[in-house]
């Protein structure tokens, strides 16, 4: 087989992707929270880091600010009471600074929750989970959380990046309830994720590899699905 023409030969697949994309359904956040002591939402690395200052920060991560807030104030409203926000706080020696560099140190603006959504006055019950890789569950008290709240049995999963953190923290919580036998619910709006983009010539520039945010938030978010996460459009 001629591996050379691997992307010609991709294009039906890519072009399936878009379509599955574009009909994304959206649901009724209501009717999740019919039983709001059953639901949890997870908000990774909406952090000032990647969204408004730092090395890392990107405008598309910032753009999903405005939509999350409103899911949590929305959410809130509705009874939900379990908020976890997962997000990078690095000690100066991080092993991950060697693939990603330096971001996020712990006690610096950047590993700060976004201000919007500390302006929440439900922001108290915020649950800061500290991670230092891109799996929320690694070296965490995530696991821990999910033990001894056994009756949520539906987990919301916003923030960013869409194939990093997300798709972690997503498909973490996907597998390990198929590997326990637990009946969960892991549902992932796309209009409250997004990546970044670092297009080739600019990678070449900067001696990085190059980083498709519109191909690889679409690619993410189809292997998920693939994978048992429900991926929606948005909660309505």
């Amino acid at each position: 087989m001629d591996e050379t023409n691997w992307i010609e030969r991709s294009r039906p697949f890519l072009e399936a992707v878009e379509a599955w994309y574009r009909a994304l359904p959206s649901i009724s956040l209501r009717d999740l929270c019919l039983s709001p002591a059953r639901v949890a939402v997870f908000c990774v690395d909406l952090v000032v880091g990647f969204c408004y200052e730092g090395p890392l920060s990107s405008p598309r991560v910032a753009a999903i600010v405005p939509p999350i807030v409103d899911l949590f104030q929305r959410a809130y409203d509705l009874g939900v009471r379990y908020f976890l926000l997962p997000q990078d706080q690095h000690p100066r020696q991080a092993v991950e600074f060697e693939a990603f560099g330096p971001h996020c140190l712990v006690g610096t603006r950047e590993a700060e929750t976004v201000p919007e959504l500390r302006a929440l006055p439900f922001s108290h019950l915020f649950q800061i989970i500290p991670k230092n890789s891109l799996n929320a569950a690694l070296e965490t008290g995530l696991n821990d959380w999910v033990d001894v709240h056994p009756g949520v049995h539906t987990y919301i999963v916003v923030g960013d990046c869409t194939d990093l953190c997300v798709y972690q923290l997503a498909m973490h919580l996907r597998l390990r309830a198929n590997a326990k036998g637990l009946k969960r619910r892991v549902i992932v709006p796309a209009n409250c994720v997004d990546t970044y983009d670092l297009p080739v010539e600019r990678a070449r520039e900067l001696g990085l590899l190059p980083h498709d945010g519109d191909l690889l938030h679409r690619l993410f978010l189809y292997h998920m699905a693939l994978n048992g996460v429900e991926v929606v459009r948005e909660l309505t």
